[in-house]
């Protein structure tokens, strides 16, 4: 290695500043469009019941989608890109298996919160029903700081990227990505975070096609896996490395890598479990879909992070030459970039541009509906105005999404010029938020835990996990400054003292103050907001707006019989493809210490391309698949509609929402159409 190597921007400002703007207002206009058709052929006024829910009814597949979108953020495909680069083909694996695990785990937490709470709006909703406004208020606090920590990496990442490739300015870029999304989140609620979701994994989904087949079978420069390896190969002769199998970038065995899988999965248990916005996809699923939706989401998410990464990641280490990327472009995630140029020059860089764009604005949407629906149902209603009805609860909700948006584009500007970047940012969250993970969780699974520990556990976890990590960075390295405190060790121990040390606490206090032994009859009595006000305003009948109108006695049993029997199937498939992605795959090859033959590692590629194919059936074919019969009835009403014939429906016919695909059989719509014509 002879120095380090300058990442030029290899496209035009214009251009950045045009994806930043132009796309964000084009979904904004597609948002509005929907909002509108959604109204006039399926009844779906913007009450503050669908703006946070969806009418409850949305199905698996789009559920899938919105976990692999909102999950796919920033940090999937920089962070993961980066830790290739530093520890080889291992890093992908790490990335990809640490933070599955969470989302396939939280399928339980989805089936007991709609159980348990079925008319929830929040995940703190519940928690303030169990144990009232001392532990409510500090769950907010531990679920704020991760929206807050979520949205600056969103910010900071995608702002790095940008401002590389385009030369847009940092600050500029943090203050103008949520400008679209601000739009079209207020226009379309959650529902609009659901359909944009869905376009935006369409489009990562091909980026991340066109760069692994560039990549392992038509680039002159690579073009082949058995090419990849043998790049490899030079990489680590030229710069080996340290902690690795025999230098190695083509092995399981690495100690850096290993140390960052424990952090990356204590991590993302906090930004999984404690973002309310993975609780409002639960919420917004139809009772029996939340399961199907979060396992099929996972499962299909596991191939994004991994075969990007071992893309991107790899093409740039192998493809960089005899100078390396600096360790704060590293940090800051210009490896993903660097390797899309080096691989794909001009177009490498737009595709990458796109793509980042769209994960940066997908999850930055649900982060905005996480925040109002906390800022609206948790802290307005709850101890502001109690009786306030739903057109006042869905102007607090456009009103906190404008506020949250200018605050953390400001905090996200400060943390550039402080040098703080999405990689630091990554590792600290797990110090900062995972103590209240377990008390959390146990809200929904232990009727034990008393309101002491609830309480206590999460502050007392923070102190643990602050002082773990700021004693290791102070023992190992002697000064406090951004290299110190993010490197891996005392990231290790604050992050599993913060993970671990509630699940001392909770006992403890739950024990010593005695078990409350709780009956889950205050979270059944959550109630639906009263939406009438909104609905007399719009001239529609509320009975006909989806998820206004509570489901008979008999419907409730038949759903409560199905969630049961989820319930038992989340359980045990959670846990063993948990023990599966952190134990029965990896382990063995991190033990032996094998180093991967050329056969090897072209199957290795060749299972992450057709995982891949697979997340493109599970959340882009089999969502417009569930939806085909709604789909096809809202074209024919729009048919009727360019013919000048008024299409119209039964009083009080309930519709289901665009994306749930409980459509009206083909009969039906016929005769709706005859109804219409007379």
């Amino acid at each position: 290695m002879s120095g380090t190597v300058t990442f030029t921007a290899p496209l035009s400002q214009g251009f950045g500043y045009g994806i930043i703007l132009g796309l964000g207002f084009a979904f904004a206009l597609l948002m509005i469009f929907i909002t509108w058709a959604l109204k006039r052929y399926q009844n779906e006024v913007q009450t503050s019941e669908m703006f946070s829910t969806a009418g409850r009814s949305v199905k698996s597949g789009l559920v899938a989608a919105a976990v692999v979108s909102s999950w796919t953020w920033a940090a999937t495909l920089l962070q993961s890109s980066s830790v290739a680069y530093k520890y080889g083909i291992s890093g992908p694996f790490f990335y990809a298996s640490g933070a599955t695990v969470q989302i396939l785990l939280f399928a339980t937490l989805a089936i007991e919160l709609k159980r348990r709470a079925p008319n929830a709006h929040t995940f703190l909703e519940v928690i303030h029903a169990r144990y009232g406004t001392t532990v409510h208020v500090v769950f907010i606090v531990f679920c704020l700081m991760t929206n807050i920590l979520v949205t600056a990496m969103l910010l900071t990442g995608g702002s790095a990227v940008m401002a590389a490739l385009t030369g847009v300015s940092t600050p500029a870029a943090c203050f103008l990505f949520p400008i679209g999304v601000v739009l079209y989140t207020i226009f379309g609620g959650i529902k609009a975070t659901f359909i944009t979701d869905y376009l935006h994994t369409v489009v990562i989904l091909v980026v991340i096609f066109l760069f692994a087949f560039s990549a392992y079978a038509t680039n002159a420069q690579l073009g082949s896996p058995g090419k990849v390896y043998d790049a490899l190969v030079l990489a680590a002769k030229a710069h080996p490395v340290d902690g690795n199998a025999e230098g190695s970038y083509l092995t399981m065995r690495s100690k850096e890598g290993g140390i960052f899988w424990i952090i990356n999965l204590i991590g993302n248990f906090g930004t999984v479990f404690l973002d309310n916005g993975y609780y409002n996809k639960a919420i917004a699923a139809s009772p029996v879909h939340a399961f199907p939706g979060y396992v099929i989401g996972g499962l299909c998410w596991f191939a994004i992070p991994w075969l990007c990464a071992s893309t991107l990641g790899i093409s740039a280490l192998v493809l960089e030459g005899p100078q390396r990327l600096s360790a704060p472009d590293v940090s800051a995630g210009l490896v993903l970039p660097f390797g899309a140029v080096r691989l794909l020059g001009y177009s490498g860089a737009v595709a990458t541009t796109i793509m980042i764009f769209m994960a940066v604005t997908s999850a930055f949407s649900a982060q905005l509906i996480a925040v109002s629906s906390i800022w609206t149902y948790d802290i307005y209603q709850a101890y502001i105005e109690p009786s306030a009805k739903g057109k006042k609860l869905v102007w607090i909700s456009h009103i906190s999404c404008i506020v949250y948006s200018i605050i953390m584009a400001g905090f996200a500007t400060g943390l550039y010029y402080a040098g703080v970047g999405m990689g630091y940012l990554y590792l600290l969250m797990g110090v900062i938020i995972s103590s209240a993970v377990f008390p959390g969780a146990m809200t929904l699974l232990w009727k034990g835990q008393n309101w002491i520990a609830a309480a206590a556990s999460p502050p007392l976890g923070l102190a643990v996990s602050l002082i773990a990590w700021l004693v290791t960075t102070k023992t190992q390295y002697g000064v406090f400054n951004v290299d110190t405190t993010g490197a891996n060790y005392p990231m290790l121990a604050g992050n599993v003292a913060a993970l671990l040390s509630p699940m001392v606490f909770v006992p403890f206090f739950t024990y010593v103050f005695g078990p409350q032994n709780y009956d889950y009859k205050s979270m059944r009595a959550i109630r639906k907001v009263d939406d009438t006000d909104v609905a007399v305003d719009a001239h529609v009948d509320l009975e006909q707006i989806p998820g206004e109108t509570d489901p008979s006695q008999q419907e409730t049993d038949e759903e409560m019989r199905k969630l049961n029997k989820a319930a038992f199937y989340a359980r045990t498939l959670t846990i063993f493809m948990a023990l599966s992605m952190l134990i029965l795959w990896p382990i063995p090859m991190y033990g032996t210490s094998y180093v991967f033959s050329k056969k090897f590692f072209t199957g290795w590629i060749v299972v992450g391309i057709l995982w891949l194919f697979c997340t493109l059936f599970g959340v882009v074919i089999f969502p417009l698949y569930e939806g085909r019969e709604s789909i096809a009835r809202v074209v024919r009403m729009m048919g009727l509609d360019l013919m000048g014939r008024k299409p119209t429906f039964h009083e009080g016919r309930k519709t289901d929402d665009l994306q749930s695909g409980a459509g009206t059989p083909a009969e039906q719509i016929e005769e709706k159409g005859k109804e219409a014509l007379a």
